[in-house]
């Protein structure tokens, strides 16, 4: 058995990447984490390392983690800044660190890419194991696991890593046959706002077309990204992606990538852009031109829903934050991160702040829920 550091994601071929267990989501695809490398959206100074785990046997790729050493904790979506904060108080550096996830994109999904069979938890272990010994012969303060698969989620557990746990809004597909036949589910008030919504777009005379992949031209990739950097930049950020990027996720993922683009009088007035995996979909970024009522509603979540049920995918996950889903149909989910904190002191103490945390953060899930749109049994 050997383990091998990889600065770059082209140092194993995509056909033996994409044939472990788990690459079936988008953002763990090859072709995908190729694309924020090639287009330099990771790597140089961007504070993040490309350090990608694989585990060789006989010659063989068994297992593999996409992992990162990072400079900084931002677009990872689960935030720790204080924890870095109490290291430098005390006088510690707390990065670099490890980070074994998929940058920009708070999915969930396995992290630790395994070959089907039997032995599959072992190479989980092994995996497991060998970030562990990383951060020790590179002086690593830490390795953090973001958005883990529930299977991940137990292997981390058993080697004695600390669990975190966050809330989204996601969608579950209850073998709907239509969008009527969803919003029949909903109370007569919130059904009746969901129409309204939808009503206000048709109105105003916007229409949405659904491209995927090849289909996706030049100038619509320029439009998707020129709006969706407006809006980091409306929220004083910038954008995770550049044109680059959109150009090469739209040759190389095909229909995986999909966009809705909302059109008035013959010209593109917003665009959300999705990923299409083997059973859900996940939303990704939006931005418009100009304010539309109700728009932003229809092309991130109702376009959403619909495209789920047309393509019978299972879930969709529209991204981060947001109360606002709730009246959409969209239910509070945990997602988990696991963390391995090299020094026991701080160790012990994140240890503590996590337990509090759960806590209220189980609280938050319990309260939002009683906020569906559902009617009741």
């Amino acid at each position: 058995m050997e383990f091998r550091e990889l600065s770059a994601i082209d140092e194993v071929s995509a056909a033996e990447w994409n044939a472990l267990e788990g690459s079936d989501c988008p953002f763990l695809r090859h072709e995908f984490l190729a694309a924020l490398e090639h287009t330099h959206c990771v790597g140089g100074n961007t504070g993040w390392t490309p350090a990608h785990l694989l585990l060789v046997e006989h010659g063989r790729v068994r297992a593999a983690a996409p992992a990162y050493r990072k400079a900084h904790s931002w677009g990872e979506f689960v935030f720790d800044f204080g924890w870095a904060q109490a290291y430098a108080r005390h006088g510690l550096a707390y990065y670099p660190k490890l980070l074994v996830g998929v940058p920009f994109s708070p999915v969930n999904s396995a992290r630790l890419l395994v070959t089907a069979g039997a032995d599959a938890a072992d190479l989980r272990d092994a995996l497991i194991g060998e970030l562990q010994r990383r951060c020790s012969r590179q002086r690593l303060s830490s390795a953090h696991a973001t958005f883990v698969s529930d299977e991940d989620r137990a292997a981390f557990e058993r080697r004695g890593w600390l669990l975190r746990s966050d809330v989204q809004f996601h969608w579950h597909n209850q073998g709907f046959t239509d969008f009527d036949a969803y919003l029949a589910t909903f109370r007569s008030e919130k059904r009746k706002q969901a129409r309204r919504e939808r009503r206000r777009i048709t109105d105003s005379g916007i229409v949405v077309r659904t491209l995927r992949g090849a289909s996706i031209d030049a100038p619509v990739l320029e439009f998707v990204h020129a709006v969706h950097a407006r809006t980091f930049h409306a929220h004083g950020h910038e954008p995770y992606l550049n044109l680059a990027c959109f150009r090469e996720l739209a040759r190389v993922l095909g229909d995986a990538l999909v966009v809705k683009l909302a059109m008035r009088a013959g010209e593109p007035v917003a665009a959300a852009v999705f990923f299409m995996g083997a059973d859900a979909l996940y939303g990704r970024y939006w931005g418009a031109v100009g304010e539309f009522h109700s728009l932003h509603f229809e092309l991130c979540y109702h376009q959403g829903i619909e495209f789920c049920i047309e393509q019978a995918l299972s879930r969709f996950e529209p991204g981060t934050q947001g109360e606002h889903k709730i009246a959409r149909g969209f239910e509070p989910s945990h997602t988990w991160s696991a963390h391995y904190i090299a020094d026991e002191r701080f160790r012990d103490a994140i240890a503590d702040f996590l337990q509090r945390e759960a806590v209220q953060v189980d609280a938050y899930a319990d309260a939002v829920a009683a906020h569906v749109p559902f009617r009741r049994p």
